[in-house]
């Protein structure tokens, strides 16, 4: 099996582009909001620990396309996560409306298309919670 598999949430959040763009991308503060992820910069990269330790995975990504204050598209390099990601701000009556969307390449060869089928939802699940999250911080 090759291709991708996707995940996507959104939410409406009560701030303009400007003010969501930069606490998504503010790299630190995403423990704040996304689920059980820590995230920093390291240089060109981000990186995000997504887990509690020892169970857990690094998700090594670099940044590549940065248009603030709508959109940046990070490439997922890691062992486990790889792919692209994007997170994308558009403004709408009452503030702004953040997309969340990832297409990714399973891990673990057969056995990760097999499970994906188990895994979208708690992926979707966490997306939304984490987007929930990011709303009550704005």
């Amino acid at each position: 099996m090759t291709g991708h598999v996707y995940a996507a949430a959104q939410v409406r959040v009560p701030a303009p582009p400007e003010r969501v763009f930069a606490l998504v991308t503010d790299w630190p503060r995403h423990r704040e909001w996304m689920v059980l992820t820590s995230a920093r910069q390291v240089g060109e990269r981000v990186e995000a620990y997504t887990g509690v330790w020892p169970l857990g995975f690094l998700d090594v990504m670099t940044i590549s396309r940065w248009e603030p204050p709508h959109l940046v598209v990070m490439r997922h390099l890691g062992r486990v996560v790889r792919g692209d990601g994007v997170i994308r701000v558009q403004e709408c009556a009452g503030g702004s409306r953040v997309i969340w969307a990832e297409r990714l390449r399973p891990p673990l060869g057969p056995v990760g298309w097999l499970l994906w089928p188990l895994a979208r939802p708690v992926v979707n699940a966490a997306a939304r919670l984490s987007l929930r999250r990011l709303a009550r911080l704005l």
